[in-house]
């Protein structure tokens, strides 16, 4: 391999659930790449709703701690070992990792990265890993939108939603999306229907709008959402929900939200209603074949690099702070105040 071992590592440890202030810095010499494997530099890595869940302990299936969170990251391959392609070190690479993203420097299986284009930037493809394959899957593996459908995105404003957003506008679909007033402009620039979830009923509004129901509803929130999401469909209708986070905030078992939604998806789908239910989870899949996941992972955040390299979709950057700030940038992204997402800097 090429040599990387005189670089230090820096990791941010999650120590436990404690406020952003006490996340903790660890520093240590670089591990080598062994066979199969690549040594990444990171250049940037994100602050998406998953750390927001762990730091409190909520997220369902997350490592005990303490541990390095980053669900995902854009860098350099600076090593590589034996049996990786040579070729692949210099390359800008994106990679999916649930944790681990937040360190200068993360040691990946090479079949897990995914070469970014040469004209997409490092903090604009990181605004696109997990939040683009996200976006992507839902509405074309799950929902199958079609051009002239109707869909109602819930926080249209969000890292997963403005992307969703894009993604159906460019394949002719219809959108409605829930945000604060703020955002509104913003939404109605795009062409989407923007519904202020604050003060208005969202169910009854997106009724007024849609009276025969819409083709699929995206929904994040979880709790009384869902259901409201269900009934808001048209007959062969889709819902994806993929979190819950109207439950960020609570105590007790993290599983069981996660666990009711699952349930009311199960007896949903067994009922002749001419409608589907589906809780995405991005992972699903990789215990049933890691190849034919990493191959789809690698066409779907193609897909999306490139529709991002066209200018189809925008990189929304709430805003890039270094990685020493993580505390500040991880306040920014709970505080709900901004559109897009937080990313961190070596």
């Amino acid at each position: 391999m090429s040599g990387a071992a005189s670089i230090e590592c820096v990791e941010v440890v999650l120590p436990g659930r404690v406020e952003p202030e006490e996340l903790q810095f660890r520093r240590g010499p670089l591990p080598g790449a062994e066979a199969g494997q690549v040594v990444v530099a990171m250049e940037a890595t994100g602050v998406s709703f998953a750390e927001q869940q762990m730091r409190r302990g909520r997220y369902f299936d997350q490592p005990p701690f303490p541990f390095v969170p980053g669900y995902d990251l854009v860098g350099i391959v600076i090593a590589a070992g034996p049996g990786v392609v040579p070729t692949l070190v210099g390359k800008r690479v994106a990679a999916l990792t649930k944790t681990g993203g937040w360190a200068s420097h993360v040691v990946l299986d090479a079949a897990d990265v995914v070469e970014v284009p040469e004209g997409v930037g490092a903090a604009a493809a990181e605004t696109a890993v997990v939040n683009g394959i996200t976006a992507w899957q839902m509405l074309h593996r799950k929902a199958r939108v079609r051009a002239g459908q109707t869909i109602l995105v819930h926080g249209a404003n969000g890292g997963v939603g403005s992307l969703l957003v894009q993604l159906a506008l460019g394949a002719g679909v219809r959108v409605i999306g829930t945000a604060s007033a703020r955002h509104h402009d913003a939404l109605l620039e795009l062409g989407v229907t923007p519904v202020d979830y604050r003060t208005e009923d969202v169910p009854r509004r997106v009724r007024e709008l849609v009276p025969g129901g819409v083709d699929a509803v995206f929904d994040h929130i979880g709790g009384r959402s869902v259901t409201d999401s269900w009934r808001l469909l048209a007959p062969g209708g889709t819902l994806v929900s993929y979190g819950s986070a109207a439950t960020r905030d609570d105590t007790g078992s993290k599983q069981w939200p996660v666990l009711k939604i699952l349930g009311r998806v199960w007896v949903w789908n067994a009922l002749p209603n001419r409608r589907r239910a589906y809780f995405f989870n991005v992972w699903a899949g990789r215990a049933f074949g890691k190849d034919r996941f990493r191959a789809r992972l690698r066409a779907d955040l193609g897909q999306v690099f490139a529709a991002l390299e066209r200018g189809e979709i925008t990189a929304g950057i709430a805003a890039e702070l270094p990685l020493a700030r993580v505390a500040d940038a991880l306040r920014l992204a709970e505080s709900g105040t901004v559109g897009g997402k937080v990313v961190l800097t070596p």
